[in-house]
């Protein structure tokens, strides 16, 4: 997994077929976190893009990662944003993002376009923005 920070708040994730092992991409994450400022991720490949196979240790690898950071996430990570143009995958996909939802600790949010991805991540950092220009 690609993460491309340059236009944060906005982390874009793609997948990617140059060889960024999991372990690349949790350090990429830990320092997106490690920010302490509140992200969106988002995803424009759409809902069906070939899924990557994880071997069992991965999977474990990433479980760990998840639950020792699972607070950080939680405060940090506003939404998981999934452009997918197509109405059936979008509904489709809303039973998966409950599952998501209680694994990563941030929702998973699907939009058709992009630009109904950009407004809704300005939406949900809206309220931490106007925070921190409180402070």
């Amino acid at each position: 997994m690609r993460i491309e920070a340059n236009q944060f708040p906005l982390v874009w994730l793609q997948k990617t077929t140059q060889s960024y092992s999991q372990e690349d991409s949790l350090v990429q994450f830990e320092a997106l976190l490690a920010r302490h400022e509140p992200f969106v991720l988002l995803n424009n490949e759409g809902l069906d893009k070939e899924k990557t196979e994880h071997s069992s240790d991965e999977m474990k690898q990433m479980a760990l990662w998840m639950k020792r950071h699972k607070s950080e996430l939680k405060k940090y990570v506003k939404a998981s944003i999934h452009i997918e143009s197509s109405l059936t995958k979008r509904l489709a996909g809303k039973a998966f993002a409950v599952v998501y939802e209680k694994f990563w600790g941030y929702p998973m949010l699907m939009t058709a376009t992009e630009d109904e991805a950009l407004v809704l991540a300005a939406k949900l950092l809206e309220p931490e923005l106007m925070k921190a220009e409180e402070h």
